[in-house]
């Protein structure tokens, strides 16, 4: 159900993540498939709508760093500094995760990916859920991400209880992805955020 990202519209989106539904809403880089985080059987619900093997880790947002200090165990100091560079924005920080962060969601790792999206609407959303949502695309897997709501629309159907109509941000690339092992920032995947641009911040200790 395509609903407008207005008051009404936020509330039924909100209503829908506490209710361990699935809502679809943009991002800074394309629509993602949200569910609530902390909710094991709502994040399984986001496998089996896309498709998607249960044994791979889920990435979460979240409306602000201090949510992200809540669901890490550690965040390393040089970690900190990107977030406070880049966040929010296209980065996403793999950390160890803390003892509230479901296994589904860290397929077991250890580890969980997480960011702070630069998409108003993305972040009222989840600040108003009061809880991390997940960040996988909104697609099928091995199909291209999306970027309109009625295309989502069309694919899912009632497969999501909401999708919030609002505008995705305008990069094509992926959030860059990276963690912190050695003492050394190691760039997991390659995206929005440039390697030089995380060396400007860190200086040389990045690996690609």
């Amino acid at each position: 159900m395509l609903v407008p990202p207005n008051e009404i519209g936020l509330n039924q989106s909100v209503d829908a993540i506490r209710a361990g539904e699935l809502v679809a809403f943009p991002t800074d880089t394309y629509f993602a498939l949200g569910a609530n985080g902390l909710d094991s059987r709502a994040v399984e619900a986001v496998f089996q709508t896309k498709g998607r093997n249960p044994g791979t880790p889920v990435p979460l947002l979240a409306s602000d760093i201090e949510m992200v200090a809540d669901l890490a165990s550690d965040f390393p100091g040089p970690l900190k500094k990107l977030a406070d560079e880049f966040w929010p924005g296209a980065l996403t920080l793999v950390l160890p995760a803390s003892k509230r962060v479901p296994a589904v969601v860290t397929a077991r790792t250890g580890t969980v990916g997480l960011r702070v999206p630069d998409n108003n609407v993305a972040r009222d959303l989840i600040e108003r859920s009061g809880v991390p949502i997940t960040g996988t695309s909104c697609n099928l897997t091995g199909r291209d991400p999306i970027k309109e709501a009625s295309v989502v629309d069309q694919i899912f159907g009632d497969q999501i209880a909401v999708c919030l109509d609002a505008e995705c941000g305008d990069s094509t690339a992926p959030s860059t992805v990276v963690t912190y092992e050695d003492r050394k920032i190691v760039i997991l995947r390659a995206g929005a955020i440039s390697v030089e641009s995380i060396q400007n911040i860190v200086g040389d200790i990045v690996l690609r």
